[in-house]
């Protein structure tokens, strides 16, 4: 366990909880105090203190000059990795929209990136940031860069690294998420009242836990209110494919699947979706990663959005101050709706398409305890329950079965975060088999 008395930041067993006073952290790191909270952490300080002069006039009409110190502005350059290029729309993009609003906030920070970097070829790139562009720190995004990032904390024992959506971390290696299978649960319950032929599809990139548990997420909504419902998963095997994300999205729709949700960095199931909309056979289908309710307007109803910017500017500020804790091996943020690392929605700040909003009021289910209400107030409730500080619902609570009818998450518990992201099979609505 870390504790930082000072601002109330508790690690434990991995996970990073934030009280009420981070923001207030953010505002001082913000307006330059500095001097103040370096040497919280474990010496990863880069802020030097200088000397200035101050004079102050007072009214006796006698002049005292007074020597007093204050810390210099150095600058902290942290450098990004990406998979995918940064106008694919959906992951890489929304990464580097948080590398932009971090740059454009702190004065102090310089950074610099890296687009559609392979797997292959991704320790050279960091070997390049380090040794060639002089990063203190460097952001590694995708799953795949896990090994490499590794390491090069090996490598460069001097240096920080984070890697996003891995497990593995070490003593200058820590590791960072947003998750988003609250929101592809919300998701789930809509799509499962709107569909007419109780068929759902789902363009799928790889066949990762992260991608698995998010189908999952979202099948459980589809059966929580419509069970006769299944969902039918098509790979790609590709993060960005915007033509095999097309041939995918027709391929469900020649299915008889009237429903769309994919994992795929590019609106392309969503224009698809629009395009057979507008030709009189309506598609429902939910965005991913980035708002992209434009590109669908009369066929996306909500989706799942993210702020990068907020994870990055507690791992940021932290660094630049020093605040880290001395080994990152249980730095691991996971942050959901709790903690705004997340948003449900097409479009930030809207939920639900209000196109959608009567269809969605007008489907009554029956909880056990909140009772009779309509689809869109379950979602409204149900988000509120999970964006508690206390979370009130998880959506991998028990009983859980898989495709095989065995008995996955016994009935009232909740998965554990181990189970969560070593997730390797597929619940019992779901048609279409995993790879391996």
């Amino acid at each position: 366990m870390y504790i930082s008395a000072n601002f109330k930041y508790i690690f434990v067993k991995g996970f990073n909880v934030a009280s009420k006073s981070r923001r207030d952290f953010i505002k001082y790191a913000a307006s330059g105090i500095v001097g103040l909270i370096v040497g919280l952490g474990a010496g990863y300080s880069i802020a030097p203190r200088g000397v200035e002069k101050v004079t102050t006039t007072i009214p006796v009409e006698k002049t005292v000059t007074t020597t007093i110190t204050v810390p210099e502005r150095k600058k902290l350059k942290a450098g990004w990795i990406y998979v995918g290029p940064i106008g694919d729309y959906g992951w890489t993009h929304a990464h580097d929209q948080g590398r932009k609003y971090c740059e454009k906030k702190y004065p102090w920070l310089e950074t610099t990136f890296a687009e559609s970097v392979s797997e292959a070829d991704v320790g050279r790139f960091i070997d390049r940031m380090i040794t060639e562009e002089k990063c203190d720190l460097v952001f590694t995004t995708s799953f795949g860069f896990m090994d490499a990032t590794i390491e090069a904390g090996n490598k460069y024992p001097n240096k920080l690294f984070f890697h996003c959506s891995g497990f593995k971390r070490s003593r200058n290696v820590g590791t960072y998420f947003a998750e988003f299978y609250q929101l592809y649960y919300l998701n789930g319950l809509m799509a499962g009242a709107l569909t007419k032929t109780n068929k759902v599809g789902y363009v799928a990139a790889y066949d990762i836990p992260e991608v698995i548990r998010h189908i999952n997420a979202f099948s459980i909504g589809v059966k929580e209110v419509n069970p006769k419902a299944t969902v039918d998963v098509r790979w790609l095997f590709s993060w960005f494919d915007p033509t095999k994300a097309r041939e995918a999205a027709e391929s469900l729709i020649a299915a008889g699947c009237d429903v769309l949700a994919f994992t795929e960095d590019s609106p392309t199931v969503i224009q698809v979706g629009e395009e057979y909309t507008t030709r009189g056979k309506p598609i429902y289908t939910f965005s991913h990663y980035s708002p992209m309710q434009r590109f669908g307007p009369n066929s996306c109803v909500s989706g799942q959005l993210v702020h990068w910017e907020i994870i990055y500017e507690e791992i940021l500020i932290k660094a630049y101050l020093g605040a880290l804790p001395s080994s990152l091996e249980k730095f691991d943020i996971w942050w959901m709706l709790r903690e705004g690392a997340v948003e449900l929605g097409g479009e930030f700040g809207v939920p639900v398409n209000p196109k959608f909003e009567p269809e969605l009021k007008k489907v009554k289910v029956r909880d056990r305890i909140l009772g009779e209400l309509s689809v869109y107030d379950l979602v409204m409730e149900r988000l509120r329950q999970m964006s508690e500080e206390t979370i009130l619902f998880d959506p991998f609570t028990g009983p859980i079965y898989d495709q095989n009818g065995k008995l996955r998450i016994e009935d009232g518990r909740r998965a554990s975060h181990d189970e969560l992201w070593n997730m390797y099979w597929f619940v019992d609505n779901v048609i279409g088999k995993l790879p391996k």
